[in-house]
Formats: C-alpha cells, structure tokens, sequence
C-alpha cells in the first residue's frame, strides 16, 4: 500500500476509536461533564494527564525547535518537565482536596470574590485560546502533508472530530480517548526513533544512540559530528548555547510556572477519587512523559544531521522526494540565489522576519520561488520547525507504514490536548460565568446544555487561530506558558500557602501580570517584530521568557496590595487550613 493509503488507514483508525470512546463514555450530567464523575483510575488519569499535556508542541515541535537551537533548545525541555514536578508537589493534592470543578472555582470561593472568578475566567480564556493556536496548526500541517489537503481543510476536519468527543463525553469521554491517543503518540514517537538509532550507532535505545559512535567506522559520536558539520557550515556549535544566562533562566522559569498554572492540566486531577490518587496520577503522569521527553533530544540530533546530508550540495533536481512533498505545501522552500542548481544550506536567515512569501510561479528548476528571502544570506533553504518530526522518518527513508504511523501520533498529540483546552474554556463560561455569576438558577441539564454550546463555539474559535496562527506550534505554546505563569500560578500558589491575600490583592496581581506579559509578547512579536532583539528586551529577556517577570510583578503587586486592604474572612483562613492539613 502507498503511503497516503497507510495514513488514512491508521488515521482514520484511530478516529474511529475516538469517536466510539466518546459515544461510549458519554456524559450524562455536569459532574460527568467537567469531572468525569470524579472515578477515573490513577494510571488511566495518569496516561491521560501526560497526552493532555504533550501537546502538539511536544510531539511535533520540541524536537524541531532542539534541532535548530541545539543546546539553547533544552530549556523547553527542563521547564516542562521541571514544571510538571512543580504542578505535582504544590498544586494537584490542594486542588483535588478542595473538590471543585475548575480553577475559577477555587479561586472565586478563595478570594471571596465573584470578581476575582470572573478576572481568573478572563485569564483562563487568553492562556487556552493561545495554546490552542498551536494545537490547531499541528492538525493542520499533518492533515496538509499526509493527507494532501489544504491547511485549512486539514484545520475543519481535526475541529469536526474534537467537536464529537468533546462536546458530546465532555471530560468523561476526553479522559478515555486521552488515554487511548497516550498509546498511540507514545508508539508513533518511539518507533522511528528506534529504528533511526539503530540505522546510524546500531543502539536500539535513542536515549543511548545519540551519544554513541556512529556505525560508520569513523570512531565519530552522532554530536561530535554534529558539531563539525554545523560548524563547518558556518553555525555556532550543536552542544554550545548562544542564549544568554538570563534569558535561559527566564524562560526556564516561565515554562515551569506555566505549567504549574495551565488550567486544562490542573483540572485533570479533579477527575480521581480520592487526594492521594492525585498524587499517584501525578507520579503515573510523569512515568509516561519522561518516555517521549527522554526521547526527543535524540530524534532532533538524528533529524538535524540526516537533513544536513540529504539536502546540503544536492542539485535541486536530485532533491530527495519528500523535500518536494513538504515544498508543495510551503513548509521547506529553495531559491537558487548562485543560479548554479544546487541547494546550499548554511547559516543565515532564509527569509526576512516576516513568514515566507511565495510566488504563484515556479522557478527555472520547477522549484517554488520565495519572494522575501534575503540576498544577504548565503543559506537557500528555507525549513519550517514544525515539520522535523514529521518529516524524520521520510528523511531516514524508513518504511511507508511508519511515517503513516508518525502522522496519526502527531494528530492524537494535537488533537488530545486541543479537546482538554476546548472543555475548559467551556467549563469556565458554562459554570464559572452562568452558573456561578451571571444565571445561578439554572438546573443541571441546562448547565450541561450551556457547556455543550460553549465547547462548540470554542471548537470554532480555535479552528480560526489554527488557521491563522500567529507563530510556528512550539513559540506559540510558550507563550501560552508565559502568560500562565504571570496570571494563574501565583494566585493558586499564594492563595493555598499564605492566608493573607485578599481579592484585591489577587485580582491586581492577575491582572498586571496578564497584561504586562501579554502586550509585551504582542510588541515585540507582531507590532515591532523587527525590534525583537536582545538589545531591546527587558533585562535582556525575550517574550518567551516575559512571563517570569510578569510571574514577579503579579507577586508583588499582590501581595503590596493585600497589605493595605481588609483582611480575608475567618472562614477563608478555615479553608486554607484544611486544604493544607494532610488526608486523614
């Protein structure tokens, strides 16, 4: 069978499978549909938590934006996962214990404020509608590449599918289908990532093979050559950072709070029975991501280093098929600027700033012509992030069923944490703005109906970012840390550990940090983009580690601010009490 044959077959497979799970698993009442009744098993909850948060960043992007950054790229990898620790020891237990059905919940009976639920609403709503950017455009470069559609086709299709099992199993039917879509990203990433390994060091292990000798008498690790190839080539050495400390520290910093703070993970730790199933879910939850994260630095080194030989001083009409198969879409481009017919691939930009322009027609060599890609530059090639996962198994030549297997993992990464985002953005304006604010007569079916509407409304919306993105899938998603971290976290952290705050306080704090963190992204990143140089950030800290000092700001502005109002209630002092007493 070819291999777009191969892909529908294991794609539509696996939507078959999620639509039976939501069909199966349907939700019957609110607490079904924002909770999943509260009686999910720990290890199930587990594999759910970890495809819920190894988004399509994770799967499809990581290991893209590793590849190009080298060591620089690492920091995505210690702030998620140290992130997720950080989620696991000072927020999930309290959460859980508190029982409610969202974060708004927690923090509108902590504040003692229906302005405070409505300000954490708002801030919910920014964090999962720019993450789920990200998630869109995954399903859309899948769906363009593998199933030779257009991108915004791709787009609808993966909306129709999140539209049945979310707005119809509600958290009970996403539960099972996460789990479902765990085993089949965890078996699409690990596949030719094994079978890579054992091509280039003959090590069956990834983890192990990236730092082995490679297999062709050399006496040559797959880094030491990495590093002399790149070198050669003109760019700064794969295991050497060209970040600065602070930088690095920064947006370390933003992604680990993010995390702590992301709505759509936090909320999976309602869905257990008891606190202690928190924790095991938590300990499940971080088993199952170190296998893919341990992973990734070895496909971006493989996926680097196999690019780098099958492109670099081919002539274009010898170009390997799949860089015509990514070309016809827009996401590798070539622009012969020695009029010699040979791809050249080195440092410099491909592109000025802005995203790549194409013509409407081809070049001289049938190749597509990109308008703005600067002559300065000696590099001809332009190369999407976003396709190296994707893209790797056709680059090492492996077999069809493997890159069909690869394109059905990056839409269940995508689609599994799109589902999550959708049910809480629905959960917020169903119960946190109609029942909690705005219609608190409503009964529990017309909650439920609400919830419904609201999910396929965010279902369209997200469609919209997913079909214009405002950044490549990973950048995207670290905004949304960004902004997580300077809005949610501190309110969660200081509203369980210190009695003091108020909800002036609280509310203050979130929203100096949202908006500081928010307008500086959307400054540098899409007012002043050509601005967006070390020279001119804050502290010498680019957008994408912004949300650290937006973290700061919220802090100090909360805690300045509760100083000099009214102290909270004595029943919000019992509260916290019994949050922080451990179980009996």
């Amino acid at each position: 069978m070819t291999t777009q044959t191969l892909t529908f077959l294991f794609i539509g497979s696996s939507f078959a499978l999620y639509i039976a799970i939501a069909i199966w698993s349907r939700a019957g009442s609110t607490r079904d549909f924002y909770v999943a009744g509260e009686g999910v098993n720990p290890i199930a909850n587990g594999m759910a938590t970890a495809a819920d948060w190894m988004s399509a960043a994770s799967f499809i992007s990581m290991a893209g934006i590793i590849a190009f950054l080298g060591r620089d790229g690492s920091v995505y990898l210690l702030g998620w996962t140290g992130g997720y620790v950080l989620l696991a020891l000072l927020l999930a237990p309290y959460l859980r214990k508190f029982g409610r059905y969202t974060v708004p919940d927690f923090i509108g009976e902590r504040y003692y404020s229906r302005t405070a639920r409505l300000v954490a609403v708002l801030c919910l709503i920014f964090v999962s509608f720019t993450y789920v950017a990200g998630q869109m455009r995954g399903v859309g470069i899948v769906f363009s590449r593998f199933l030779e559609v257009e991108v915004t086709t791709g787009v609808i299709i993966g909306m129709a599918i999140v539209f049945m099992y979310a707005v119809l199993g509600g958290m009970k039917g996403i539960t099972y289908t996460q789990v479902a879509q765990y085993c089949v990203l965890i078996f699409a990433y690990l596949v030719p990532a094994i079978f890579i390994s054992l091509m280039v060091t003959n090590n069956p292990v990834p983890q192990l093979g990236f730092g082995s000798e490679l297999n062709d008498g050399s006496n040559v690790s797959v880094l030491q050559k990495l590093d002399s190839v790149l070198t050669d080539l003109g760019f700064s050495p794969y295991t050497e950072g060209q970040k600065s400390t602070v930088d690095v520290l920064a947006i370390t910093a933003a992604l680990m709070f993010g995390t702590a703070g992301l709505p759509h993970v936090l909320v999976r730790f309602f869905t257990v029975p008891k606190v202690s199933d928190a924790r095991l879910s938590a300990g499940y939850a971080l088993v199952f991501i170190a296998i893919l994260y341990t992973t990734a630095p070895a496909v971006a080194a493989f996926a680097r280093l196999n690019f780098v030989d099958t492109i670099h001083e081919t002539p274009y009409e010898n170009a390997p098929s799949w860089f015509s198969q990514w070309e016809s879409i827009g996401l590798v481009a070539w622009k012969d600027k020695n009029n010699d017919g040979v791809m050249q691939y080195g440092a410099g930009h491909a592109l000025e700033p802005q995203r790549p322009k194409f013509s409407d027609e081809r070049g001289p060599s049938g190749q597509r012509l990109l308008e703005n890609s600067p002559s300065v530059s000696n590099n001809e090639i332009y190369i999407d992030r976003d396709i190296i996962v994707l893209a790797n198994p056709e680059i090492a030549g492996l077999p069809s069923w493997v890159i069909a297997l690869v394109a059905a993992g990056g839409v269940a990464a995508a689609l599994s944490t799109a589902a999550g985002l959708l049910l809480v953005i629905s959960s917020a304006v169903s119960h946190d703005l109609l029942k909690k604010t705005f219609m608190p007569k409503i009964n529990d079916r017309q909650e439920l109906f609400c919830a419904r509407i609201a999910a396929a409304i965010a279902v369209f919306v997200a469609g919209l970012f997913g079909i214009y993105p405002p950044a490549f899938v990973a950048q995207v998603v670290a905004f949304a840390f960004g902004l997580a971290a300077a809005s949610i976290f501190p309110a969660l952290f200081l509203g369980i550990f210190v009695k003091s705050i108020t909800r002036e306080g609280a509310v203050t704090g979130m929203l100096a940090g949202l908006l500081f963190t928010f307008f500086y992204i959307v400054f540098f990143k899409f007012i002043e983009p050509s601005q967006n140089i070390p020279a001119n950030w804050i502290f010498g800290i680019s957008p994408e580690g912004i949300g650290t000092i937006g973290m700061i700001l919220n802090i100090t502005a909360t805690i300045t601010v509760s100083r000099f109002t009214p102290k909270p209630p004595k029943n919000v002092g019992k509260i916290i009490k019994e949050l922080r007493l451990p179980p009996s």
